[in-house]
Protein backbone atom coordinates (compact mmCIF):
# COMPACT_ATOMS: atom_id res chain seq x y z
CA UNK A 1 0.00 0.00 0.00
CA UNK A 2 1.24 3.83 -1.00
CA UNK A 3 0.91 4.40 3.11
CA UNK A 4 3.06 1.68 3.93
CA UNK A 5 5.53 2.59 1.33
CA UNK A 6 5.63 6.08 2.23
CA UNK A 7 6.03 5.31 5.89
CA UNK A 8 9.06 2.85 5.41
CA UNK A 9 10.72 5.95 3.44
CA UNK A 10 10.56 8.47 6.02
CA UNK A 11 11.74 5.73 8.50
CA UNK A 12 15.25 5.26 6.45
CA UNK A 13 15.55 8.51 5.89
CA UNK A 14 18.43 8.72 7.80
CA UNK A 15 19.79 6.28 6.46
CA UNK A 16 19.80 6.86 2.59
CA UNK A 17 23.50 7.75 1.82
CA UNK A 18 24.07 10.51 -0.91
CA UNK A 19 23.29 10.51 -4.52
CA UNK A 20 25.30 12.34 -7.22
CA UNK A 21 22.26 13.24 -9.26
CA UNK A 22 21.06 16.92 -8.77
CA UNK A 23 17.46 16.72 -8.03
CA UNK A 24 15.34 19.24 -10.09
CA UNK A 25 16.32 21.07 -13.62
CA UNK A 26 16.38 19.29 -16.35
CA UNK A 27 14.25 15.56 -16.26
CA UNK A 28 16.97 14.02 -19.10
CA UNK A 29 19.85 15.53 -17.85
CA UNK A 30 18.90 13.70 -14.14
CA UNK A 31 18.42 10.54 -16.19
CA UNK A 32 21.54 10.32 -17.49
CA UNK A 33 22.98 11.52 -14.19
CA UNK A 34 20.74 8.16 -12.46
CA UNK A 35 22.05 6.04 -15.69
CA UNK A 36 25.63 6.49 -14.82
CA UNK A 37 25.22 5.84 -11.04
CA UNK A 38 23.74 2.64 -12.11
CA UNK A 39 25.94 1.81 -14.17
CA UNK A 40 28.90 2.25 -11.68
CA UNK A 41 26.66 0.01 -8.97
CA UNK A 42 26.98 -2.90 -11.65
CA UNK A 43 23.57 -2.60 -13.52
CA UNK A 44 24.41 -2.62 -17.41
CA UNK A 45 23.99 -0.05 -20.53
CA UNK A 46 21.72 -2.00 -21.97
CA UNK A 47 19.25 -1.87 -18.74
CA UNK A 48 19.47 1.60 -18.28
CA UNK A 49 18.75 2.27 -22.01
CA UNK A 50 16.04 0.33 -22.29
CA UNK A 51 14.57 1.21 -18.64
CA UNK A 52 15.06 5.04 -19.43
CA UNK A 53 14.11 5.07 -22.95
CA UNK A 54 11.12 7.84 -23.40
CA UNK A 55 10.64 8.07 -19.95
CA UNK A 56 9.07 11.20 -18.36
CA UNK A 57 8.01 12.44 -15.58
CA UNK A 58 4.26 11.34 -14.32
CA UNK A 59 2.41 14.46 -13.11
CA UNK A 60 -0.35 11.81 -11.75
CA UNK A 61 2.58 10.84 -9.21
CA UNK A 62 3.72 14.10 -8.17
CA UNK A 63 -0.18 14.88 -7.64
CA UNK A 64 -1.18 11.53 -5.63
CA UNK A 65 2.36 12.23 -3.36
CA UNK A 66 1.27 15.93 -2.19
CA UNK A 67 -1.79 15.35 -1.32
CA UNK A 68 -0.94 11.79 0.91
CA UNK A 69 -2.43 13.48 4.63
CA UNK A 70 -4.69 11.83 7.07
CA UNK A 71 -4.57 8.43 5.76
CA UNK A 72 -5.74 6.61 8.99
CA UNK A 73 -8.36 9.70 9.80
CA UNK A 74 -10.62 6.75 11.06
CA UNK A 75 -11.15 4.93 14.63
CA UNK A 76 -9.21 1.54 14.45
CA UNK A 77 -13.04 -0.43 14.33
CA UNK A 78 -14.19 2.24 11.30
CA UNK A 79 -10.77 0.91 9.00
CA UNK A 80 -10.61 -2.55 10.26
CA UNK A 81 -14.68 -3.06 9.43
CA UNK A 82 -14.02 -1.99 5.64
CA UNK A 83 -10.99 -4.55 5.60
CA UNK A 84 -11.67 -6.98 7.68
CA UNK A 85 -14.62 -8.12 6.04
CA UNK A 86 -16.74 -11.77 5.85
CA UNK A 87 -15.47 -12.25 2.43
CA UNK A 88 -12.29 -11.72 2.63
CA UNK A 89 -11.63 -14.02 5.93
CA UNK A 90 -13.73 -16.39 4.06
CA UNK A 91 -11.22 -15.85 1.12
CA UNK A 92 -8.54 -16.20 3.20
CA UNK A 93 -9.22 -19.18 4.51
CA UNK A 94 -9.42 -20.58 1.60
CA UNK A 95 -5.83 -19.90 0.91
CA UNK A 96 -4.81 -20.99 4.41
CA UNK A 97 -6.40 -24.76 2.97
CA UNK A 98 -4.94 -24.25 -0.16
CA UNK A 99 -1.45 -23.17 0.28
CA UNK A 100 -1.36 -25.42 3.80
CA UNK A 101 2.15 -27.37 2.78
CA UNK A 102 3.72 -24.25 1.30
CA UNK A 103 3.01 -22.05 4.57
CA UNK A 104 3.57 -25.21 7.38
CA UNK A 105 7.13 -25.05 5.37
CA UNK A 106 7.50 -21.01 5.25
CA UNK A 107 6.14 -20.91 8.81
CA UNK A 108 8.73 -23.78 10.37
CA UNK A 109 11.90 -22.10 8.46
CA UNK A 110 10.67 -18.23 9.42
CA UNK A 111 8.62 -18.46 12.16
CA UNK A 112 5.99 -16.09 11.00
CA UNK A 113 2.85 -17.58 11.49
CA UNK A 114 0.88 -18.60 8.21
CA UNK A 115 -2.50 -16.02 9.26
CA UNK A 116 -0.52 -13.37 9.49
CA UNK A 117 1.27 -14.43 6.33
CA UNK A 118 -2.27 -14.68 4.69
CA UNK A 119 -3.06 -11.68 6.39
CA UNK A 120 -1.00 -9.49 5.06
CA UNK A 121 -1.33 -10.69 1.61
CA UNK A 122 -5.19 -10.11 1.57
CA UNK A 123 -4.67 -6.61 2.92
CA UNK A 124 -1.97 -5.72 0.05
CA UNK A 125 -3.39 -7.56 -2.84
CA UNK A 126 -6.84 -9.77 -1.89
CA UNK A 127 -4.52 -12.79 -2.69
CA UNK A 128 -2.67 -11.39 -5.36
CA UNK A 129 -6.07 -10.74 -7.51
CA UNK A 130 -6.25 -7.26 -6.57
CA UNK A 131 -4.68 -4.02 -7.40
CA UNK A 132 -1.01 -4.23 -7.06
CA UNK A 133 -0.54 -0.80 -9.39
CA UNK A 134 -0.79 0.00 -12.94
CA UNK A 135 2.13 2.46 -13.36
CA UNK A 136 5.99 1.58 -14.69
CA UNK A 137 7.61 1.86 -11.59
CA UNK A 138 11.05 2.87 -13.26
CA UNK A 139 8.79 6.23 -14.35
CA UNK A 140 7.00 6.73 -10.88
CA UNK A 141 10.40 6.40 -9.02
CA UNK A 142 12.39 8.93 -11.55
CA UNK A 143 9.38 11.07 -10.86
CA UNK A 144 9.86 10.61 -7.33
CA UNK A 145 13.69 11.16 -7.34
CA UNK A 146 13.72 13.79 -9.56
CA UNK A 147 11.81 15.97 -6.87
CA UNK A 148 14.01 17.48 -4.42
CA UNK A 149 11.75 16.76 -1.43
CA UNK A 150 12.90 13.42 -1.01
CA UNK A 151 15.48 12.47 -3.92
CA UNK A 152 17.99 10.96 -1.94
CA UNK A 153 15.43 8.13 -0.66
CA UNK A 154 13.92 7.63 -4.39
CA UNK A 155 16.91 7.56 -5.86
CA UNK A 156 17.93 4.57 -4.16
CA UNK A 157 14.70 2.60 -4.79
CA UNK A 158 15.36 3.91 -8.34
CA UNK A 159 18.71 2.05 -8.41
CA UNK A 160 17.20 -0.94 -6.65
CA UNK A 161 14.21 -1.25 -9.37
CA UNK A 162 16.89 -1.19 -12.17
CA UNK A 163 18.93 -3.94 -9.95
CA UNK A 164 15.76 -6.03 -9.91
CA UNK A 165 15.70 -5.78 -13.50
CA UNK A 166 19.24 -6.08 -13.88
CA UNK A 167 19.00 -9.56 -11.97
CA UNK A 168 16.37 -10.91 -14.33
CA UNK A 169 13.61 -11.21 -10.88
CA UNK A 170 11.66 -8.99 -13.47
CA UNK A 171 11.24 -8.09 -16.69
CA UNK A 172 10.92 -4.56 -17.75
CA UNK A 173 7.19 -5.17 -18.76
CA UNK A 174 6.57 -6.53 -15.15
CA UNK A 175 7.91 -3.73 -13.59
CA UNK A 176 4.12 -1.98 -12.94
CA UNK A 177 3.43 -0.89 -9.20
CA UNK A 178 1.45 1.60 -7.42
CA UNK A 179 2.13 5.41 -6.43
CA UNK A 180 5.69 4.95 -4.26
CA UNK A 181 6.82 2.20 -6.45
CA UNK A 182 5.62 -0.90 -4.68
CA UNK A 183 5.92 -4.06 -6.57
CA UNK A 184 3.92 -7.14 -6.25
CA UNK A 185 1.75 -9.53 -3.89
CA UNK A 186 2.36 -7.77 -0.96
CA UNK A 187 3.78 -4.81 -2.30
CA UNK A 188 7.24 -4.36 -1.63
CA UNK A 189 9.48 -1.44 -2.64
CA UNK A 190 12.45 -2.36 -4.82
CA UNK A 191 14.69 -2.12 -1.99
CA UNK A 192 13.27 -4.32 0.33
CA UNK A 193 12.32 -6.64 -2.88
CA UNK A 194 16.54 -6.76 -2.82
CA UNK A 195 17.25 -7.18 0.74
CA UNK A 196 13.83 -9.40 1.54
CA UNK A 197 13.37 -11.25 -1.71
CA UNK A 198 13.34 -15.30 -1.23
CA UNK A 199 13.07 -17.76 -4.51
CA UNK A 200 11.20 -20.03 -2.88
CA UNK A 201 9.80 -21.78 -5.71
CA UNK A 202 13.42 -22.55 -6.61
CA UNK A 203 13.66 -20.80 -9.99
CA UNK A 204 16.20 -18.98 -10.00
CA UNK A 205 14.34 -15.49 -9.99
CA UNK A 206 12.40 -13.63 -7.59
CA UNK A 207 9.48 -13.24 -8.66
CA UNK A 208 7.10 -11.00 -6.22
CA UNK A 209 4.38 -10.53 -8.95
CA UNK A 210 3.64 -14.30 -10.08
CA UNK A 211 5.02 -16.37 -7.60
CA UNK A 212 2.94 -17.54 -4.33
CA UNK A 213 5.84 -19.49 -2.87
CA UNK A 214 8.00 -16.47 -3.48
CA UNK A 215 5.83 -13.66 -2.02
CA UNK A 216 4.48 -14.99 1.53
CA UNK A 217 8.09 -16.19 1.87
CA UNK A 218 9.82 -12.40 1.36
CA UNK A 219 7.28 -11.61 3.38
CA UNK A 220 8.16 -13.52 5.90
CA UNK A 221 11.95 -13.27 5.67
CA UNK A 222 11.18 -9.65 5.91
CA UNK A 223 9.58 -9.90 9.41
CA UNK A 224 11.79 -12.39 10.75
CA UNK A 225 15.07 -10.26 9.70
CA UNK A 226 13.67 -7.81 11.61
CA UNK A 227 13.35 -9.43 14.40
CA UNK A 228 10.53 -11.66 14.78
CA UNK A 229 10.02 -14.12 17.66
CA UNK A 230 9.12 -17.28 16.46
CA UNK A 231 5.65 -18.50 18.67
CA UNK A 232 5.07 -15.46 20.45
CA UNK A 233 2.47 -13.41 20.61
CA UNK A 234 1.93 -9.97 18.05
CA UNK A 235 -1.11 -8.20 19.24
CA UNK A 236 -0.70 -4.38 20.35
CA UNK A 237 2.36 -4.18 23.09
CA UNK A 238 3.96 -7.29 22.05
CA UNK A 239 7.72 -7.05 20.83
CA UNK A 240 6.33 -8.94 17.91
CA UNK A 241 3.87 -5.79 16.88
CA UNK A 242 6.77 -3.50 17.43
CA UNK A 243 8.58 -5.44 14.29
CA UNK A 244 5.65 -5.03 12.27
CA UNK A 245 6.26 -1.74 11.96
CA UNK A 246 8.89 -2.80 9.19
CA UNK A 247 5.76 -3.47 7.12
CA UNK A 248 3.44 -0.19 8.59
CA UNK A 249 4.47 2.47 11.16
CA UNK A 250 0.27 3.00 11.29
CA UNK A 251 -1.16 1.90 14.51
CA UNK A 252 -4.53 1.27 13.15
CA UNK A 253 -2.83 -1.25 10.27
CA UNK A 254 -0.54 -3.32 12.31
CA UNK A 255 -4.13 -3.91 14.59
CA UNK A 256 -6.12 -4.58 11.69
CA UNK A 257 -3.03 -7.09 10.44
CA UNK A 258 -3.30 -8.69 14.00
CA UNK A 259 -7.06 -8.58 13.78
CA UNK A 260 -7.38 -10.40 10.29
CA UNK A 261 -4.97 -13.12 11.74
CA UNK A 262 -7.15 -13.84 14.64
CA UNK A 263 -10.54 -14.11 12.40
CA UNK A 264 -8.57 -16.26 10.25
CA UNK A 265 -7.64 -18.43 13.66
CA UNK A 266 -11.42 -18.36 13.87
CA UNK A 267 -10.91 -16.33 17.38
Amino acid sequence: MVARALATLLCVLTLTPAFAAQCGGDFNAFLAAMGREAQARGVSRGVVDAAFAGVTQDGAVLAFDRRQRGTFRKSFEQYAATRVTKGRIATGRRMLARHAALLGRIEQRFGVPRELLVAIWGLESDFGTGDMGNRPVVRTLATLAHDCRRTELFQRELLAALQIVQRGDLPLRDMIGAYAGELGQTQFLPSSYIRYGVDYDGNGHVDLRHSVPDVLASTANLLRVNGWQAGAPFGEGTANFEVMREWNRAVIYRKTMALFAERLRGS
